[in-house]
């Protein structure tokens, strides 16, 4: 049996759901500043994926690249709710 494809697929959900704590957290203390260090990380980890050969390890460098590159956009949508008052606001608010 091939275990590869399950690995990948609970590999998939357990770095999404890592990525919701670390998206709250970064913009709580730093509110949406670090944005860029998301996507250079994403950009790294996929370019990264690009040249592993070993397929299990390039397709988590290619998940996580891309779960990065999605946080960016969670980052502006997290300041959002907060702005709602969904969340709390954080010092990186300097309000």
């Amino acid at each position: 049996m091939n275990y590869t494809g399950l690995l990948i697929g609970l590999a998939t959900f357990l770095i999404i759901g890592l990525f919701h704590p670390i998206v709250i957290k970064t913009e709580y203390y730093f509110g949406t500043k670090p944005w860029y260090l998301f996507l250079i990380a994403g950009i790294g980890a996929i370019v990264g994926a690009c040249f592993i050969g070993h397929v299990l390890a390039s397709a988590l460098l290619g998940v996580t690249g891309f779960s990065c590159l999605w946080s960016i956009l969670e980052l502006f949508e997290q300041r959002e709710r907060v702005r709602k008052g969904w969340f709390p606001k954080g010092p990186g608010h300097g309000r």
